[in-house]
């Protein structure tokens, strides 16, 4: 595979018998022998060690503070009113209220630790660097990523740093231990309970080797890692959310702190404020939904949605499918007109020229095991 990046456990991928593929301008295991369906059953039921070394980890360091005021001009999110040792969700907007991409923003202190999504974080960088004068903006080059989730992480993951046992989902913490100093937050991509950890890269084959060694864990590629995100109704950006859908159309209102919208102390002030504050208030034309296909055909990216059995125009689309492990049927998500948006509502998607029956579901599909 030419060109394509490698992250620092690619070594390890390829001695445990992953199958590689390319993957936001890297090299990356989207399986082990164990598989698909396996991996992802493994985790939601004990632990599973992923590689998310390709993602992007950013610091970013203020003039006169730890950069959260600057930062709050770009996201619709509340980061000057981010406790020290805490992460939050948020996403950069663009003039036009479109999503140019979702991170997490940790507060540590005198600085932020900022991770973004892989096909992005270029962008993101050059976006941050652009839009934050008067602060420091650091891609870090020399760390690698580690994701452990799943009900039995917070177990194996204690014997190695104790003080994990004290943390709360959204929790950030830096930790000495044997591999050098460790950043871990209990956070994670799955719904399940877990932690991403921040570890030098000349430590990570180290790391990793001592986790997968826990009966508990094993290791989960990429395949998983989408089937246990869909199942939590989590978006995958390019996918379920860009620049063409706004963070209400997406359903992530959630995510924007009374402080940032209308009558708030800090109202509006990020890029396409208008469009979204609006939104808000108003709410949006459309709207993502889960979808739960009848049947066993899954209904993939890109499926026409349809109001009736016959005839008429598309009203949406799938923008995330395939089959569901823990739920044993397909699942997906897509975005449907407001007025079709309600649970229960039935629609047809069109797969090989055949409309099947589909109907809106409640998301997430699998509840949320956070530690609260």
């Amino acid at each position: 595979m030419p060109d394509l990046l490698k992250t620092p456990l690619f070594d390890l991928h390829v001695e445990l018998g992953a199958k590689m593929v390319p993957f936001a301008g890297y090299e990356m295991p989207v399986q082990y022998p164990l598989g698909v369906m396996k991996e992802h059953l493994h985790t939601r039921a004990r632990a599973g060690l992923f590689d998310v070394s390709h993602m992007g980890q950013v610091i970013v360091r203020g003039a006169d503070d730890n950069g959260a005021g600057a930062f709050e001009a770009l996201v619709p999110q509340s980061i000057k009113g981010l406790p020290e040792g805490r992460q939050r969700y948020a996403f950069f907007t663009d003039e036009n209220g479109g999503i140019l991409d979702d991170l997490m923003v940790a507060n540590r202190g005198d600085h932020l630790f900022v991770v973004v999504n892989a096909a992005c974080k270029a962008d993101d960088i050059a976006h941050m660097k652009a839009r934050l004068p008067g602060c420091e903006v650091e891609e870090l080059t020399d760390r690698a990523l580690l994701a452990l989730q799943g009900p039995e992480a917070a177990t194996v993951m204690a014997d190695i740093v104790p003080a994990v046992s004290d943390m709360r989902f959204m929790d950030v913490i830096i930790a000495d231990s044997v591999f050098g100093e460790l950043w871990v937050s209990r956070s994670g991509y799955t719904g399940e309970d877990g932690f991403e950890v921040s570890v030098a890269a000349g430590q990570a084959m180290n790391l990793a080797h001592v986790l997968l060694a826990y009966d508990e864990v094993e290791p989960i590629g990429l395949g998983a890692r989408d089937s246990l995100r869909l199942e939590g109704g989590l978006c995958l950006y390019g996918n379920d959310i860009d620049t063409g859908t706004s963070p209400i159309e997406a359903a992530l209102e959630w995510a924007i702190q009374k402080v940032r919208r209308r009558g708030g102390e800090r109202e509006g002030g990020f890029p396409g404020a208008d469009r979204i504050l609006a939104e808000l208030e108003n709410g949006a034309e459309r709207r993502r939904v889960g979808l739960s296909p009848e049947g066993r055909a899954p209904m993939r990216a890109g499926t026409e949605l349809y109001e009736t059995n016959e005839g008429g125009t598309p009203v949406g689309a799938v923008t995330s499918g395939g089959f569901g492990p823990s739920v044993g049927a397909p699942v997906a998500m897509g975005y449907v007109p407001a007025r079709l948006s309600g649970t229960g509502t039935r629609l047809y998607g069109e797969v090989r020229g055949k409309r099947l029956p589909v109907t809106v579901a409640q998301l997430p599909f699998v509840a949320a095991n956070f530690k609260r």
